[in-house]
């Protein structure tokens, strides 16, 4: 075999030279698989902490990084694994996350990416008073970049259909108290709240199911289930305009990708990226290496 040149290519420089490439591409795939890896944001809902058409690094060491949960291209769930953590997020962390999918939805029905700020824990007690956040009874401080869209407030009583759970009398601005659940706690379960866990429960690959007044978990009566995974609240810093955990639910921690460091690229979303030259003009460079916090 010739290259170019009509120099003769040996099996060895083959080898070689076919080395110099793959590397590179290793070394680089592991990065992004198990160190930082870039994600844009889609929506306003974290407004104006990260802006719509901004992309993050986001740290996926820091959590405990995970081999991919979805067979590229697809939204097909595959076995993963996960590296120890160096600590869990937090509350007030930004966090990166596989979107659990809408509040009665087993699996979503596309795969996203979605950045809320980590409001509550493993175990923690999660209340809004009239748009005023609780942590285990503590008031928290809203965000620095925070905002709401009006000053109109739902008041206290008036349950939106919409909300998690099911069947509560929750609104977006008057939620809870709700207790994040943890891996390990046992949850008793009747008719009466069986819509509360019944996709929660099915979520953790269960089938759940209502016969007369018995609850099925697997086919089997019962009156408690053991929680398999820790879960965490999130919320968006738009607050009157995010589809959060006040909506969809707890996400589990096999869903947590990383957290949000820095902003690292930010044009319009809008624009088609065939319209070169408005794409490049749309370049927001005072957004570029902007720290999430």
């Amino acid at each position: 075999m010739k290259n170019k040149k009509g120099k003769e290519v040996t099996g060895k420089n083959l080898n070689s030279t076919l080395s110099g490439y793959i590397s590179p591409i290793l070394v680089a795939l592991l990065l992004i698989t198990f160190v930082v890896q870039g994600y844009g944001v889609q929506s306003g809902s974290m407004e104006n902490t990260v802006m719509t058409g901004d992309f993050v690094f986001a740290n996926k060491f820091i959590y405990g990084s995970k081999s991919p949960l979805y067979l590229p291209f697809s939204d097909i769930r595959i076995p993963f694994f996960e590296l120890p953590s160096l600590r869990h997020p937090r509350t007030g962390d930004v966090v990166v996350f596989d979107w659990p999918g809408n509040r009665d939805q087993v699996r979503p029905t596309e795969q996203q990416n979605y950045v809320k700020r980590c409001i509550g824990t493993p175990g923690d007690t999660v209340r809004v008073i009239n748009r005023v956040l609780y942590v285990n009874h503590v008031m928290i401080p809203f965000p620095p970049n925070s905002k709401f869209e009006t000053t109109s407030v739902y008041p206290k009583g008036y349950p939106d259909p919409e909300i998690f759970p099911k069947g509560s009398n929750f609104n977006q601005d008057n939620y809870g108290p709700i207790v994040v659940p943890r891996k390990g706690e046992v949850i008793k379960l009747d008719q009466a709240n069986f819509a509360k866990w019944k996709t929660f429960i099915e979520r953790e690959g269960h089938t759940c199911n209502l016969s007369g007044l018995d609850v099925l978990v697997d086919g089997k009566p019962t009156d408690r289930y053991t929680v398999e995974h820790d879960y965490y609240f999130m919320m968006g810093d738009n607050r009157e305009n995010s589809l959060d955990s006040r909506f969809w639910g707890f996400v589990p921690d096999q869903n947590i990708i990383g957290e949000a460091m820095i902003v690292y690229w930010s044009w319009d979303p809008s624009i088609p990226v065939y319209d070169l030259f408005s794409k490049i003009a749309s370049i927001q460079f005072g957004r570029i290496g902007i720290l999430v916090k």
